[in-house]
């Protein structure tokens, strides 16, 4: 069991808002310095000056272009492959935008997918020679295929660098799954461990207390049998009797604690009667089976407790059954007797016009029915009738 409060464990891939914020700062940061040094290398002397439209566009539209690529850096993750191809072709046009170019194919480089890596290196290139060709021709450019291959290994280490630190979140990944693998089995081996203990305990005192309620039958059959006890023997016995009833109710609610569930918190429920078939039947209705039930006026409170539970039992197994085998169908419950007769009850439903529901089961349940109704001295039938409709019957003795 986890211990309350415990810090949440972080995913190594996932990102917070400062993870992104610094994202976007640091290319902000990068597509600045290349603006400065393409300025430098544009204009070496103070008094040289851009013309209009190189000026406007140095000036404005670049980091305008650059601050559009920055704004798509957040959605890298989203659309990693769309997002890396739009911020490349802006770098053609902008050298700001080159900063969050960086960071983005970086992150792309970390899918290790080659098939996306490959094209977007080749357009990164293209889009540099563009830049430093077409946008801001260098006065004394280097030879063309100088330039490629320079555009190609820069390129290479940004991608080299997304690659590592993919292979390093795969790893983390891993050992964050073993580790919650392990501590669930550690847990799963906790809960057995104490299931065990528990079970060994309850038999334990299952022994202590067969011991209590041995001494109980033996001290009442003295007094049943023995007439002419002395008066102490006889308050001994008595005595020895209310000791030990007492002290067996006690290892029994232990018994009873010990086998509970580790997670309940409330009192042990009693087995449902026939008293609960209201809530049953509400039950019922709000999964959408429609149940009419007739119990012509009967008052069922003089019925053994024994024989309420397997009614009870009757007309639950009779709703699942119907539930599933014949969703949808109208279901009619019967119930019929008298005091020192038989209880009759009858879970009638046609079939169904749709598909039976496919629900996991045992396939089990009328015989455990039955032979709960045998054992309470009763008597199952189920089956079709000619009109198409299945009826489970089931009649229990009813003692006035």
């Amino acid at each position: 069991m986890t211990r309350q409060g415990a810090r949440e464990e972080r995913v190594p891939d996932r990102l917070t808002w400062w993870d992104t914020l610094w994202r976007v700062g640091v290319a902000l940061l990068l597509g600045g310095t290349f603006w400065v040094f393409t300025v430098a290398t544009l204009f070496p002397e103070p008094d040289m000056e851009p013309g209009p439209a190189r000026g406007l566009w140095l000036i404005a539209i670049d980091p305008a272009l650059g601050l559009l690529a920055a704004g798509l850096l957040p959605f890298r993750r989203r659309w990693p492959l769309t997002i890396t191809t739009i911020t490349t072709l802006l770098t053609g046009a902008s050298t700001v935008a080159a900063g969050a170019q960086t960071i983005i194919l970086t992150s792309l480089a970390t899918r290790q997918r080659w098939r996306e890596i490959l094209p977007v290196t080749v357009l990164t290139a293209a889009m540099g020679l563009v830049a430093s060709r077409f946008l801001y021709p260098e006065p004394e450019p280097l030879p063309l295929w100088v330039e490629i291959l320079l555009n190609l290994l820069v390129v290479s280490v940004i991608v080299a660098v997304g690659y590592s630190i993919g292979s390093r979140r795969a790893l983390v990944r891993s050992w964050v799954d073993r580790a919650q693998t392990a501590e669930a089995e550690q847990r799963a081996r906790v809960a057995q461990a104490r299931a065990g203990e528990r079970t060994r305990i309850a038999r334990e005192m299952h022994d202590v207390l067969a011991h209590r309620i041995s001494l109980v039958t033996m001290h009442s059959g003295v007094l049943a049998y023995r007439e002419d006890l002395p008066e102490e023997e006889r308050r001994e016995a008595i005595t020895a009797i209310d000791t030990n009833a007492r002290a067996a109710l006690t290892d029994l609610r232990e018994v009873l604690g010990v086998l509970r569930e580790e997670q309940g918190s409330g009192p042990l429920r009693p087995q449902s009667t026939v008293a609960d078939l209201a809530e049953l039947l509400d039950e019922a209705r709000s999964a959408g089976t429609r149940v009419t039930l007739d119990d012509a006026g009967l008052d069922l409170t003089s019925l053994p407790e024994t024989t309420g539970r397997t009614a009870y039992r009757v007309v639950q197994e009779g709703l699942t059954n119907a539930r599933k085998h014949a969703p949808g169908a109208a279901v009619l419950v019967t119930l019929a007797g008298r005091p020192g007769g038989q209880l009759e009850v009858v879970v009638v439903n046609p079939r169904s016009v749709t598909a039976p529901v496919a629900v996991p089961g045992s396939g089990l349940g009328l015989l455990g029915l039955t032979e709960r109704v045998e054992l309470a001295g009763g008597r199952l039938q189920h089956g079709w009738t000619p009109g198409e409709q299945h009826r489970l019957a089931v009649w229990l003795p009813w003692t006035a």
